[in-house]
């Protein structure tokens, strides 16, 4: 038996598991033995971000305390790999893979470590080592994809740039249906007008209420399901999911590798909202992506961090690191 650790830092915080690999128990088909999580733990404080990226010394406050109660609560011997997947991991994460691998080997005696974008972790908790294309939705929306010999990335560019077909970009369109109808302009919805007053108040308090907030991001997302409910009676709101729909494949696409087989997953809350969007996308990616299965995601970002950290236990991983996505420090030292 070999413990391992999987770690998932996002915006809501910090998520901890803590898993044990019977190797004895064989290999599953992606090539990464069986893993079981005994433990949990949560961190509901996000860990910082500055001018010079996400904070390794803000990750390791939190994360280590935690461990080590973990360890101490199931009897736990000392990991032997740990997984780290973080938000902003791919363009912020340089003080990270600068930091963690000399503390956690100090701290844990941990010598085998995999530094993760979230997408990536989320791409392995969905189909594990599996060659095919994840998308990750909730606020925003990415595609991540490989063929086991690199990554191919579509969207993920926050709200401003991208995002699109992802959460806020839904509650954004439905809240501008909204705004079309109050000002009585072509395109607009009364359904998802009088959604936005019952949820926001008076239509023209609305850009009060949202410029000024630093989440606007989640406050936008926080209308898609209204949406999703006017769908079925509003021809405006089941266009806007059509709409997402067609974005969300077109991420698909891109990402997912052109080789007969391939495995397409769909994981992360937006899902939940069901067949309003999950109807046409389903319909977009069969007549787009002929070649893919589509398969349901076997686990979310902190199983798959796990799944990582057990792959590198037994010597199983096989998924491409390329020093930003994902990094393997002590194998590349070695």
């Amino acid at each position: 038996m070999s413990w391992v650790l999987g770690v998932d830092s996002g915006g809501s915080g910090l998520r901890i598991a803590l898993g044990a690999v019977d190797e004895a128990a064989g290999i599953l088909a992606d090539g990464v033995a069986e893993v079981r999580t005994v433990g949990t733990a949560v961190s509901a404080e996000p860990v910082r971000t500055g001018s010079s990226g996400i904070d390794p010394d803000h990750l390791l406050e939190q994360l280590l305390p935690a461990v080590r109660t973990l360890l101490a609560r199931e009897g736990a011997e000392a990991p032997v790999a740990v997984a780290v997947g973080a938000a902003g991991m791919a363009t912020l994460g340089d003080g990270l893979r600068a930091g963690l691998p000399g503390a956690l080997e100090s701290a844990l005696g941990v010598s085998r470590l995999a530094l993760a974008a979230d997408a990536v972790t989320a791409y392995a908790g969905a189909l594990g080592q599996r060659p095919g294309a994840v998308v990750a939705a909730g606020t925003g929306m990415i595609a991540l994809g490989t063929d086991l010999t690199g990554w191919r990335r579509a969207d993920g560019w926050g709200h401003l740039l991208g995002d699109c077909g992802g959460g806020a970009w839904i509650g954004r369109a439905g809240l501008e249906a909204a705004m079309r109808a109050y000002d009585g302009r072509r395109g607009g919805s009364a359904a998802l007008l009088s959604r936005t007053e019952a949820v926001f108040g008076p239509a023209p308090e609305l850009p009060g209420l949202l410029y000024p907030r630093t989440d606007r991001p989640a406050v936008l997302a926080s209308f898609a399901p209204e949406v999703a409910r006017c769908a079925a009676d509003d021809p405006v709101a089941a266009g806007i999911l059509t709409e997402a729909a067609r974005h969300i494949a077109d991420a698909a696409v891109a990402a997912c590798p052109g080789a007969e087989g391939s495995e397409v997953a769909l994981t992360g809350g937006l899902f939940k909202m069901g067949d309003p969007l999950l109807v046409p996308l389903r319909a977009e990616l069969a007549r787009r992506l002929p070649h893919a299965r589509s398969v349901s995601a076997q686990g979310d970002p902190l199983a798959g961090a796990l799944r990582i950290a057990a792959a590198l236990a037994t010597g199983s991983f096989r998924l491409p690191c390329d020093g930003r996505m994902l990094s393997v420090p002590t194998e590349r030292d070695e």
